[in-house]
């Protein structure tokens, strides 16, 4: 039976976000998208063609609408009709701004608008795109194990604008839950390092590495455990987070099992 509920997914055109909408409109649900600019459309659509699905399959299904992490036009709209929402927008830079702002104004104000607007517009339930860069990057002991519980302080010297910006939009989104969030339900998702086919032609961020590792740009591949998850998996639990009720006001870590080290992945 097909799904009629409508899921708005931000920031069509990003690396997870296409495959959120891919297996969206591959589980039947309508999805609404967000652009900055409506001229990247067919992008989006290129992509879900890419994916496996043809035109029949995405033309009544999916739509469009422009708006922008720093403004609040559109928002309301963004939301009519929608069931829940997939709050992946996060703005990401090839180089990192010389004013940390730039990228953590977008994010915090950004994810404040997509919660007010489904809030008021009586959502069901939020699934913000966060990452482990919120929960582990404090944690110093290395014996023992990193939960959910945990948070990385926003302060820490070392940490890049971007890992910052994760940090401070999941906490502003907690805190507006508890103050003001009402009937809305959050469920947030805090994925390890991402890799998986990507639907368009621009690379992730992550694939950076790769490349430098592929090419011999990178002098010398450190012996650095860490964990992985593919982009599908990613998606997927997006997806199931949005429908389970006992996701409902959690975090979760999203990792595929076991570590791998950058000399294993190099291999």
């Amino acid at each position: 039976m097909e799904k009629q509920e409508t899921v708005l997914v931000t920031g069509g055109t990003g690396y997870v976000a296409s495959h959120c909408i891919l297996q969206l409109l591959q589980k039947g649900y309508k999805v609404k998208t967000t652009l900055r600019s409506l001229n990247r459309k067919d992008e989006v659509i290129n992509m879900m063609k890419s994916g496996g699905l043809n035109l029949h399959d995405i033309d009544d299904k999916l739509t469009f609408i422009e708006t922008d992490l720093l403004k609040d036009a559109n928002w309301g709209e963004a939301v009519i009709d929608c069931t829940y929402v997939l709050h992946v927008a996060s703005p990401i830079a090839a180089t990192m701004p010389k004013d940390p702002n730039e990228m953590i104004r977008p994010a915090v104000d950004g994810t404040l608008r997509v919660l007010q607007a489904a809030r008021d517009a009586g959502l069901k339930r939020v699934v913000l795109t966060s990452n482990f860069g919120a929960i582990g990057y404090s944690h110093k002991d290395p014996t023992t194990e990193i939960t959910e519980e945990e948070w990385t302080d926003p302060n820490q010297k070392d940490l890049s604008a971007y890992s910052r910006s994760k940090v401070l939009a999941e906490r502003a989104a907690w805190d507006f839950m508890a103050k003001e969030g009402r009937d809305l339900e959050l469920s947030v998702m805090n994925p390890v390092f991402i890799l998986g086919p990507s639907l368009g032609p621009d690379n992730p961020s992550g694939f950076d590495l790769l490349n430098m590792m592929l090419s011999g740009s990178m002098k010398a591949v450190p012996n650095i455990p860490f964990n992985i998850i593919d982009v599908r998996d990613v998606a997927d639990l997006h997806i199931r987070a949005m429908t389970n009720p006992d996701a409902k006001g959690q975090r979760f870590i999203l990792m595929a099992g076991g570590k791998i080290t950058m000399p294993e992945l190099h291999h």
